[in-house]
């Protein structure tokens, strides 16, 4: 029997995994068996750059947490070596940086994962690790705000190359008094 010390602090390991689960809005259960201490340190680096929590958990201890936040349907998973990634601020950045680690490692596996509270199949985690980051896709939708300001202002400079409005208005003077004079062809 375990004492009463040792059943506190696994409490509250218990509660700080749960309250984790809670205020992240995704994270992925993987097997990291079969990794060396510098790849480790390589992934965590990168994790710990895109704000991914990444930390080796008891399956006991993450089971009893999912418990508690109604992530029941990760249970199956939890055997072998476990670690747990969770992102409180970008959805795809733990599924691209580990899906990525996993192409490249054959004993490291991506074996579950959950987003916005609800455990989400592979197929998900697979498309989640194909999006881009949260900077690339912000570039291109300010790309694709700019693009008629910058057509407007090249237009608006064009006329100005022209040497203003008024003779860009006499060039169109010009090239529609020739037709209208024409005689009609009978």
């Amino acid at each position: 029997m375990p004492s009463q010390n040792v059943l506190e602090q696994k409490k509250a390991i218990v509660a700080e995994l749960s309250e984790r689960l809670k205020n992240s809005i995704t994270g992925l259960v993987v097997c990291y068996e079969g990794i060396n201490t510098e790849d480790d340190t390589k992934l965590r680096k990168e994790l710990r750059e895109n704000n991914v929590q990444y930390t080796v958990v008891k399956n006991t201890l993450l089971s009893r947490a999912c418990d508690e936040v109604g992530l029941e349907d990760i249970k199956p998973v939890l055997e072998g070596t476990t670690a747990l990634a969770t992102s409180d601020s970008e959805y795809a950045a733990a599924a691209r940086i580990l899906c990525g680690y996993a192409k490249d490692h054959e004993n490291f596996k991506v074996k579950s994962g959950y987003l916005d509270g609800a455990v989400i199949d592979m197929d998900t985690i697979t498309s989640l690790s194909k999006l881009p980051s949260r900077d690339v896709l912000l570039a291109n939708v300010l790309g694709a705000f700019q693009a008629p300001i910058a057509s407007f202002a090249r237009a608006v400079q064009a006329v100005v190359d022209k040497g203003g409005v008024e003779a860009c208005l006499a060039d169109v003077a010009a090239e529609e008094a020739p037709a209208e004079e024409a005689p009609a062809a009978e």
